[in-house]
């Protein structure tokens, strides 16, 4: 199952008590203060891991609390540190406070660690207190208590190049052709119901990185069908590939209401390069084919390319296309 989106509560340990002791030695009747310092709280820290796709472990399990410190001791012993906590997500994962909704950081490379909430320090012993009018402390510090954050984990998927169409446009059986992703296909409407990622080797041990979403529909900025769920994914892609079904009765509208809908998503996508291609072309004859590619549509500067996954056809040539794409 994949998950993108959970939100958590993370709570450092508390730092320990420091001691109040004193030194117990043979033919000294009052010895010094020798009580210890307490341990620190222990930290809760995430840390970015590519073996990681999902947020899935983390929807189950909703608070994540550190080892508080432990107390000090007699003998100038300190406490121990509480242990850590590390919470693996996905690279790509964006932690955000849950009450601000302020990003507080970008896990976007692999062992990219954050602090995500500070243990707390340990108090002092009664032999930090210790002055030339007060030689004999009776008092120590307590521990802190350690930070408490409520936290929203937001992954968005990295990629080279994001598929963008309606539903049934082929996205799902171009990745399986063009890479080893093995997406659910089939003729009807939102066969893509989360996100896939395909690698595609290119030539002489290159790659490029393909992210399929689910269609998107009109309305998808604003939430419909599954639009707002995950148009965030293809954010992070260098080039979007528009697909549109070659046999569409209104290729032009499908083309405006696509980049329309990415437009009035963010600004992000609004200034992809994006390459423009039909799909299915073994379903149409050459005429079509070269009328489509005279065609002009409205914003659209870059390539048309049309190709078909069933035969492969073209498709060559449009890899070579997103693979010169991202070079420039």
């Amino acid at each position: 199952m994949f998950i993108d989106y959970v939100k958590i509560s993370i709570k450092a340990g508390k730092g320990g008590n420091g001691a109040v002791a004193y030194r117990r030695e043979k033919y000294v009747p009052k010895g010094g203060p020798a009580g210890g310092d307490g341990g620190n709280g222990g930290n809760i820290f995430f840390v970015a891991d590519r073996n990681l796709n999902t947020l899935l472990d983390l929807r189950y399990k909703k608070i994540y609390q550190a080892e508080n410190g432990d107390k000090g001791g007699s003998s100038l012993k300190d406490g121990k540190n509480g242990s850590d906590v590390i919470i693996k997500v996905p690279i790509g994962t964006l932690i955000k406070d849950a009450i601000t909704d302020e990003i507080l950081i970008d896990l976007d490379k692999d062992d990219k660690k954050f602090l995500g909430a500070k243990g707390g320090k340990g108090g002092k012993g009664n032999s930090k207190f210790a002055t030339p009018t007060n030689q004999t402390p009776r008092f120590a510090e307590n521990g802190k208590a350690g930070e408490e954050k409520e936290i929203v984990l937001e992954l968005k998927l990295i990629a080279d190049v994001g598929l963008v169409g309606f539903p049934n446009a082929g996205k799902s059986t171009l990745i399986s052709t063009i890479s080893e992703a093995k997406p659910k296909i089939a003729d009807y409407p939102f066969t893509t119901l989360e996100p896939n990622l395909g690698i595609v080797r290119y030539k002489d041990y290159q790659s490029i990185i393909v992210a399929d979403i689910p269609g998107i529909i009109e309305g998808a900025h604003l939430g419909k069908g599954l639009g707002l769920t995950f148009l965030r994914h293809i954010e992070r892609t260098k080039i979007l590939l528009i697909m549109i079904d070659i046999t569409s009765e209104d290729p032009a509208k499908e083309y405006k209401t696509l980049i329309h809908e990415l437009n009035q998503y963010s600004k992000i996508l609004s200034n992809k390069k994006k390459i423009l291609s039909f799909s299915k072309a073994d379903l149409v004859d050459d005429n079509i084919i070269a009328k489509l590619k005279k065609k002009k549509f409205t914003g659209h500067s870059g390539p048309t390319l049309v190709f078909s996954s069933a035969t492969r056809y073209k498709i060559q040539e449009l890899l070579d296309t997103l693979w010169n794409e991202l070079q420039d």
